[in-house]
């Protein structure tokens, strides 16, 4: 062990919390039955917000109108029956969020048609703050975190910034050897520290209301003594050019109360994860680009990546509990989207910058570990329903609530129309469902009178839906060389996008089982344990796979002995295909992609053809704090 090692390693034994004097900032817990009144004035936005307002949601609006009116017409010529109706309203239901999304991107891109300038300010306008980092973690890999923090800390020092940054890591980790692994890895990163910049550690002794608790404590603590934070998750990774420039713009804006980036994916290496990256990268940045249009200052937070006006935070988003099953008091779970109502009902604006650059993260590597962060953001989104009624929240506010919902409860409503769609089977002789008769009510009429429904127009009008976002995005990815050059090339780009959609495909009816499993979870109150997420991918063993994917592969040997025998529409064989082979595509999922392959087989995109500089910073500080932390426990010579 060389003496720089043992000197680092001899300072951590003397430190197990370093933090700042205090000062403290009140939470004020807000009242959700009450109007509050607006610490600042709302502002009024520029007038083009209502007509991009319009032009999101009056397409969708008559796009699922004409749909539904044209399934009427079908359905109706030999009489509606309760069955009918049940399958008009989900397919009305449904296809409203299909036809959002494609509303989305028609704004994104006529903003870009209309080539809108943004607001600029002088940099004379900036006012300079003391703006504080905070990473909250629980029990995640020390080296990484602390590694991130430290790649941070020194591009930041690269800048000409006229802010003072300071950053915190706010561990609840519960483990004793993570929380020892902390400890030292803080004592390195504080070790070689850029001058002029401070870093703190805090560990709670209890970690009361999880993530929202742990700011909090800092917040009541601390948070007096900083006018922002900027809120990173434990794989967050921002440029130094990023963080000063959201710094920026809250300075020169007074009324911003939080501003909120567009992080991209980076760091996938297995198909699962490589899949989310490429779709993240090619398609995200126009259906971003659209929500920033039409949301302006009412935007949204996703916990993460952005900066928030301390005072503002305190004054206008402390949560208080909900009151859950038989009384007992309920923490709110998904808070980052009530959080930034809470404040837009403040008065402070909430704004979204698609645009900045070097704001990362990364996304979970295999399917398993996918579904498991799923099934924990699940029950705290359906908690969003029960919000909808806070007083004072703007419309725009109240959709996000009721969107981030719906994002869950869609998959229980595909699936009702899947085995709807299942048991009418391919016509009149093959219809296996019993109803009963709206004149006889007690004694089932078999055969049903149902009236033919054209299963593939419907399913090729849903299709072409779902897939417009990403075959816009890919097109003018594709119309334009200097763009397709950063994914390797045209030919590599359009063989990408289409292991990409191929890919998709396959995993969305699986996703959309444990999804519906997750809702059906939630609505019965049963909750998973707070664990870390996993964010290294893993090869599972056989026995997990078939024990996590059982009811997927059931369901479609149930399917395929439908289509076998003529019961189930031939126009169903994508889907039962994906159920039938849920473990194999799972274990797909966590495989290594090897760098071998063609480029568009790896699904290349400019991050991975050419790394951000702060990335392999990142991945260096990482792999020096590893190698420091394993010296710590080999045994002295």
């Amino acid at each position: 062990m060389d003496n720089r090692v043992k000197d680092i390693l001899d300072i951590s034994e003397q430190t197990v919390s370093s933090m700042p004097p205090r000062q403290p900032l009140h939470m004020q817990v807000q009242d959700l039955t009450a109007r509050p009144e607006a610490r600042i004035a709302p502002t009024q936005g520029p007038t083009r917000t209502f007509a991009w307002r319009i032009a999101l949601f009056v397409p969708a609006l008559l796009g699922t109108g004409l749909l539904v009116s044209a399934m009427y017409g079908w359905l109706a010529e030999t009489g509606m029956t309760q069955l009918e109706w049940v399958l008009l309203a989900l397919i009305g239901m449904t296809f409203i969020w299909v036809t959002l999304s494609v509303s989305t991107v028609g704004v994104a891109i006529a903003g870009l048609l209309a080539r809108e300038k943004a607001e600029t300010r002088s940099p004379r306008d900036v006012t300079p703050m003391d703006v504080a980092l905070l990473v909250p973690i629980y029990n995640e890999v020390t080296s990484d975190v602390f590694g991130n923090a430290a790649a941070m800390l020194n591009d930041l020092a690269r800048q000409n910034s006229p802010h003072r940054y300071t950053l915190f890591v706010l561990s609840d980790t519960r483990d004793p050897q993570i929380a020892e692994d902390e400890r030292r890895a803080y004592a390195a990163l504080a070790a070689q520290t850029p001058k002029g910049f401070a870093v703190h550690y805090r560990r709670r002794e209890m970690n009361t209301d999880k993530k929202v608790g742990n700011l909090v404590d800092w917040i009541t603590g601390w948070g007096a003594a900083y006018e922002a934070m900027v809120v990173l998750d434990a794989d967050s990774l921002m440029t130094g050019r990023a963080i000063d420039r959201m710094a920026d713009e809250l300075s020169t804006d007074p009324q911003a109360g939080l501003i909120q980036t567009f992080p991209v994916l980076i760091g996938a290496r297995t198909v699962f994860a490589r899949l989310q990256q490429f779709s993240n990268i090619a398609y995200g940045w126009l259906l971003a680009e659209g929500l920033a249009k039409w949301a302006r200052t009412e935007g949204n937070y996703w916990g993460h990546n952005a900066i928030i006006r301390t005072r503002a935070f305190a004054e206008s988003a402390g949560l208080p509990y909900l009151q859950g099953r038989r009384g007992k008091a309920e923490l709110i779970l998904s808070h980052d989207f009530v959080e930034a109502g809470l404040l837009r009902r403040a008065g402070w604006q909430v704004r979204f910058l698609p645009r900045v650059s070097g704001s990362f993260e990364e996304t979970p590597g295999t399917l398993i570990d996918y579904v498991l962060r799923d099934q924990r953001w699940c029950r705290g989104n359906l908690q969003h329903l029960r919000l909808l009624g806070t007083k004072g929240l703007h419309p725009v506010s109240r959709y996000h609530l009721f969107h981030g919902a719906v994002a869950y409860l869609l998959s229980p409503a595909w699936f009702v129309l899947l085995v709807i769609w299942a048991l009418l089977g391919v016509d009149s002789e093959t219809n296996v469902v019993r109803y009963f008769n709206e004149a006889n009510p007690l004694f089932p009429d078999w055969p049903p009178e149902m009236s033919h429904i054209d299963s593939a127009v419907f399913l090729m009008i849903m299709y072409a839906m779902l897939l417009t976002p990403k075959l816009v995005g890919a097109g003018i990815i594709a119309l334009h060389p200097k763009a397709t050059r950063v994914y390797g090339g045209r030919s590599a780009f359009l063989t990408a996008f289409l292991v990409e959609i191929v890919l998709s495909i396959a995993y969305a009816p699986i996703l959309m089982i444990q999804q519906t499993r997750a809702v059906i979870r939630a609505l019965l109150g049963q909750s998973d344990a707070w664990a870390a997420q996993s964010r290294h991918a893993q090869n599972y063993p056989l026995r997990t796979l078939v024990r996590f994917h059982w009811v997927e592969t059931l369901l479609g040997l149930v399917l395929l002995t439908g289509l076998a025998s003529g019961l189930v529409s031939l126009w169903l064989l994508p889907i039962v295909a994906s159920l039938c082979l849920a473990i194999p595509l799972s274990a797909l999922s966590g495989w290594a992609m090897p760098q071998g392959l063609p480029s568009g087989l790896l699904m290349h995109c400019p991050q991975t053809i050419r790394e951000p500089a702060i990335v392999g910073r990142a991945r260096e500080e990482r792999s020096r704090l590893r190698t420091l932390l394993n010296a710590s426990k080999l045994p002295a010579e």
